[in-house]
């Protein structure tokens, strides 16, 4: 059996037993996805990548959630670029990496979570799981799920949960097509470890090379596609009054008043 090895960083932890890299975000209560921890999680990813022994990666949450999101904090407008690009820095690792991701979700998955959950190759979450993409909420949008959500749902399901930022259940992540499958919560790690236990039976390069050939299509349209939502995202979207409304209020722990402009 190979060696075991774990590192605790400020937001994360790392745990390598090749073939298998897990990466377990830890920032209680609800693992918020801050600048900080984008930036361990490229640092992680970058290591991981450059590992020969590792052909899985496993992502899920410490405690009682997967992530509640990015950090709402990091989007006034002095803190907003700098966020995007750092976490959509890591968006882009997940996507070309050369690892099998598996997204092991239960508790909250919303927002920049649930970004980071689906451009996982496969997710198993949980029932008892909530998803949502409630940016709409605060006045702007999630510009990964625009991008490749209804690659994953279809439009009218991807335009639902963007336009309403409505939370659904693991149950209805799965029927629709955001997961591959729905447990219960006590058979989640479970259901991983024999996910993990047939693809480390297989060859890493031909999983390597299948999963290029998967989203070989996909990937022309995708950076394209995160790169024009970037776009209308700062030079529409954050410099509209409802946003900065939005933004406010939440941190304000109050209603927004919106004015439509």
């Amino acid at each position: 059996m190979a060696t075991q090895s774990v590192t605790k960083y400020s937001r994360i932890a790392l745990e390598l037993q090749a073939p298998v890299a897990r990466i377990t975000l830890d920032n209680p209560p609800l693992n918020v996805i801050d600048i900080p921890m984008m930036e361990e999680l490229a640092e992680v990813l970058t290591e991981v990548e450059a590992r020969s022994d590792i052909s899985v990666l496993i992502i899920g949450g410490s405690q009682k959630a997967f992530s509640a999101g990015v950090d709402v904090g990091a989007h006034t407008p002095d803190k907003v670029e700098q966020m995007l690009a750092k976490f959509h820095r890591v968006i882009r690792m997940l996507v070309s990496s050369k690892k099998v991701s598996i997204a092991a979700v239960h508790g909250n998955c919303l927002g920049g979570g649930a970004e980071l959950a689906m451009v996982c190759d496969i997710a198993y979450t949980s029932e008892l799981a909530t998803w949502a993409f409630p940016e709409i909420k605060l006045g702007c949008y999630p510009p990964v799920a625009v991008t490749a959500l209804a690659a994953l749902v279809g439009q009218k399901h991807a335009a639902d949960l963007v336009l309403t930022g409505r939370s659904i259940t693991g149950r209805e992540a799965a029927n629709i097509g955001l997961a591959n499958s729905v447990v219960p919560e006590v058979d989640l790690e479970h259901t991983v470890t024999d996910a993990v236990r047939h693809l480390s039976e297989l060859s890493p390069a031909a999983l390597a090379i299948a999963k290029k050939a998967i989203y070989s299509w996909d990937a022309i349209h995708f950076d394209k596609g995160l790169a024009r939502a970037e776009k209308i995202y700062f030079d529409d979207s954050m410099k509209t009054d409802d946003a900065r409304e939005g933004i406010s209020a939440f941190l304000e722990k109050r209603s927004p008043i919106w004015k439509g402009k």
